[in-house]
C-alpha cells in the first residue's frame, strides 16, 4: 500500500518536472497547462489511494487551507504582473483600465448576486459574495494573457489591459466580500451600509495605494540606490551586476507590502500590486527588473501547479456535488454573457478598435483569487448555501479554464497579428497599416 504522503510529493515532483516541456507542447494546439493540471489532480482522486478528501464546503479546515495557499500565490502573481507592468502610469495611457474597474466589474458582481438571489434563492449576503468572488479577473490563471516579462515586448493594449485589470480589481472585489459579511442577518439598510462605504471601500482602497505608493519608492531606493552602490567583490566591474538572487529582495519588499496594509486595515492584494508598478517606473529599463521577475515568475509557477491539482482534487471530492442546473447557468452566463456583455459596456467610449474591445472583455479568467474570496468569506462569517456557493465558483472556474484555455490564445494572436493595439504611449492605432491615417486624422 502506497503512503499517500509520499504518493503526493512523487506525483507533485512529477508534475514539475514536466511543467516546462508541456507547455510548450501545449502552446501548438491552443491548449493551456490548467487544464492538463486540474484533469490530473481530478484522475488522483480515482486512483487506489488513500488520499484525504478536500472540499471545503464540508470541511471548514480545508477551507482555512484554500484561503492560505491561495492568498499566497495571489499575491505571488500580482508582484510578478507589477513588474512587468511598463507602461507609464497616467490617466491617458492607463485610460481603458477606469471603465473596467469602474463600470464593468460592479455590473459583473450585481448580475451574478442577482441572478443567485433569483435563481438560487441564495441569501442576499451569500448572493453578494458570490457575485463578489466570480467578478474579479484572477491575475494567477490569466498569466497566458497578459504581457510579457520585462524588456521583451510583449505590450499589445489587450495584455496590457487585462494585466492591469487582473492586479487592481481587488480594489473592487474586496469590499463587496466585506459587504457580504456585514449583510449576513441583515434585512435592510442602514448605519452599517454607510460604515462599509467609508470604511471598507474608502478607507481600505486607500490605505492599499498609499502603502503601495510608498513601499514601492522606498524599494525601488534600496536596490537602486543603495543596494546597487554596493560591490559585490573586490573584482566586480564598473556599474552594477545583478543576479537572480535579488529576486529575494522584491519579494520580501512586497511581501512587507501586503503585511503592513493589512496592519492599518488597507487592501494588500492592491498595495502589493502598486508596489511593483511603483517599483518598476524607477529605472524602467533596468535589468534588474527582468532577474527578479523571473525568479518570481518561477516561484509562481510552482505553487500554480500545487494550488491546479488542489483544484482538480476539489473537484474529485465532491465539491460540485451541489450544482443544480441553475447554478451551472450562472457560471456559463458569467462566462458567455455577464462579462463580455459589461466589458464591452464598459469600454463602449474607449478609442479601441471593436476586435481589441471584445477580447478585453471576453477574456476575464476565473480562477484562484475567485476561490480565495469565497474561502476567506467562509472563514469570516457564517453564510447560509456554502455547499451551492462553492459547486457555482468551481463550476465557473472549470468553464473558465476550458473555454479561454481553448480560446486566449487564438483570440489573442488575431488581436495582435492584425495590429488592434495601442503604442507605448497611448496613442489609438486600430490597424498597422492605418496609423498614419489616424495621426493625420487628429
Amino acid at each position: 500500500m502506497v503512503e499517500p504522503r509520499i504518493f503526493m510529493i512523487a506525483a507533485f515532483g512529477v508534475a514539475l518536472v514536466l511543467a516546462v516541456a508541456l507547455e510548450r507542447k501545449l502552446a501548438r494546439f491552443s491548449l493551456s497547462l490548467p487544464m492538463v493540471y486540474v484533469l490530473a489532480g481530478f484522475l488522483i482522486t480515482l486512483l487506489p489511494v488513500d488520499l484525504p478528501s478536500l472540499n471545503p464546503a464540508s470541511d471548514s479546515f480545508d477551507a482555512l487551507t484554500l484561503e492560505y495557499v491561495t492568498e499566497f500565490i495571489v499575491i505571488v502573481s500580482l508582484a510578478s504582473a507589477g513588474i512587468a507592468i511598463d507602461r507609464p502610469v497616467s490617466w491617458t495611457n492607463w485610460g481603458q483600465i477606469w471603465p473596467m474597474l469602474a463600470v464593468a466589474m460592479p455590473l459583473t458582481i450585481a448580475g451574478v448576486a442577482f441572478l443567485g438571489w433569483w435563481a438560487l434563492a441564495l441569501t442576499p449576503a451569500s448572493a453578494i459574495l458570490l457575485g463578489a468572488a466570480l467578478a474579479p479577473t484572477d491575475p494567477v490563471l490569466a498569466r497566458s494573457v497578459q504581457v510579457g516579462p520585462p524588456m521583451q515586448d510583449e505590450r499589445n493594449d489587450v495584455r496590457f489591459s487585462l494585466t492591469v485589470e487582473a492586479g487592481l480589481n481587488d480594489g473592487l472585489a474586496f469590499p463587496f466580500t466585506y459587504l457580504a459579511i456585514a449583510a449576513i442577518g441583515m434585512t435592510s439598510l442602514g448605519n452599517w451600509t454607510l460604515e462599509w462605504a467609508g470604511f471598507d471601500l474608502v478607507w481600505r482602497i486607500a490605505a492599499g495605494l498609499a502603502i503601495g505608493w510608498a513601499i514601492g519608492r522606498i524599494g525601488g531606493w534600496y536596490v537602486f540606490e543603495f543596494e546597487a552602490d554596493t560591490p559585490m567583490d573586490e573584482f566586480e566591474e564598473e556599474g552594477p551586476r545583478y543576479q537572480t538572487r535579488e529576486g529575494l529582495v522584491v519579494l520580501g519588499t512586497l511581501l512587507s507590502a501586503y503585511a503592513i496594509a493589512e496592519l492599518i486595515e488597507g487592501y494588500g492584494f492592491l498595495a502589493v500590486f502598486v508596489a511593483g508598478v511603483v517599483a518598476r517606473q524607477l529605472e524602467n529599463r533596468s535589468e534588474y527588473h527582468r532577474i527578479s521577475h523571473h525568479f518570481i515568475d518561477q516561484l509562481e509557477h510552482i505553487v500554480l501547479i500545487l494550488v491546479l491539482l488542489g483544484f482538480g482534487m476539489m473537484l474529485g471530492s465532491g465539491v460540485l456535488d451541489a450544482l443544480t442546473w441553475p447554478a451551472a447557468l450562472i457560471g456559463l452566463a458569467l462566462i458567455f454573457i455577464l462579462r463580455p456583455i459589461s466589458g464591452m459596456l464598459g469600454l463602449a467610449r474607449c478609442g479601441l478598435h471593436t476586435y481589441g474591445k471584445f477580447a478585453i472583455a471576453f477574456l476575464g479568467v476565473r480562477g484562484m483569487g475567485s476561490i480565495y474570496y469565497l474561502a476567506y468569506g467562509q472563514n469570516a462569517g457564517d453564510f447560509q448555501g456554502l455547499d451551492v456557493l462553492w459547486a457555482t465558483v468551481s463550476f465557473a472556474i472549470l468553464v473558465s479554464i476550458v473555454v479561454h484555455g481553448l480560446l486566449a490564445g487564438p483570440l489573442v494572436r488575431f488581436v495582435e497579428r492584425g495590429g488592434y493595439h495601442v503604442d507605448h504611449t497611448g496613442e489609438d492605432i486600430y490597424r498597422e497599416g492605418e496609423v498614419e491615417e489616424a495621426k493625420a486624422a487628429q
